[in-house]
């Protein structure tokens, strides 16, 4: 049997929030069978739970927000990536303020950080949802359109390409695919920065956004260049940041997919409106398991190889 997972024990991090600076304690601990992973307002007078789904999210501006009544909790698609790229099924994510902490503006510190506390496997089956037929949305036109597509596929793939018209971006890759079966995620996906330009920050903080961003958990660059002393950490730096939002922004779904995922300048918005289109189509999909490991797509079955 193609088995859940959760962590072994639990662990801890503190840092600050990207866009509100505010100080925040990440406590991740172990989740029994079928909870799904759950983040926790602890800092509310009541603790206040937000299992993960497409519909809690409620908020695409820069970021992907869940909510449940009023608790929300901002920015989670690093972490939940680092989840997807590791194949943990349940987790209670519990948090002392309203955002994620950023760390260092990937998700390789949310790898190393399940990683330490060990992933285990249950006594269930790991439950997929698999795309039966196309699902598309698009947004604009000619020069301004968008679009993110999901299609049958015996695996996980990832194709995204960007178009940003800046030197510092033109002159890396545009345009990459990943596929879980074929690489590791903690080597070729998770150590990918968030990124932005100083003629957005000054807009960006003025409305309450990048109040805790930097150059120490962000790619930051001006009209020409990148501006951090130690450049880039793959070539492909920009658009593989991108293939990780999406992962994250996938696994909100709440249960890994089986698709072949690929994408043209979208974003956290167009992530989230594709997997409302998808499960608008109960026809397009199925959950499905694996009580024979051998039959499942590769990828998935051995536990997530470290760096």
């Amino acid at each position: 049997m193609l088995a859940q997972r959760t962590l072994k024990t639990l662990t801890r991090a503190v840092g600050v929030g990207l866009h509100s600076g505010q100080r925040v304690e990440l406590t991740l601990r172990p989740a029994q069978p079928d909870t799904g992973i759950v983040f926790r307002r602890i800092d509310l007078p009541e603790p206040v739970d937000i299992p993960v789904s497409a519909l809690a999210v409620t908020d695409t501006r820069l970021a992907s927000t869940i909510s449940s009544g009023a608790a929300k909790v901002h920015t989670v698609e690093h972490l939940m990536s680092a989840c997807a790229g590791l194949g943990i099924d349940n987790l209670y994510v519990d948090i002392t303020a309203e955002e994620v902490p950023i760390l260092d503006g990937s998700a390789s510190s949310f790898v190393f950080l399940l990683q330490s506390a060990g992933i285990v496997l249950q006594n269930a089956p790991r439950r997929f949802i698999r795309v039966r037929q196309p699902v598309e949305v698009r947004e604009g036109q000619g020069d301004n359109v968008k679009w993110a597509r999901l299609e049958p596929f015996h695996g996980y793939k990832l194709r995204f390409e960007i178009d940003f018209q800046h030197p510092a971006v033109d002159s890396t890759g545009q345009c990459v695919e990943f596929d879980l079966g074929e690489g590791a995620y903690a080597r070729d996906i998770a150590r990918a920065r968030t990124f932005g330009f100083t003629k957005d920050v000054e807009m960006m903080r003025a409305n309450g956004l990048a109040l805790g961003g930097g150059l120490d958990n962000a790619i930051v660059m001006d009209d020409y260049k990148v501006l951090n002393h130690d450049g880039l950490r793959y070539d492909d730096e920009f658009v593989k940041h991108k293939i990780l939002d999406a992962m994250g922004d996938l696994y909100l779904l709440g249960k890994p997919l089986l698709a072949a995922y690929s994408a043209f300048r979208s974003g956290h918005a167009l992530n989230n409106r594709l997997l409302r289109e998808l499960l608008a189509h109960p026809e397009a999909i199925e959950v499905v398991t694996f009580d024979d490991e051998k039959k499942a797509p590769a990828g998935f079955v051995l536990p997530a190889r470290a760096w």
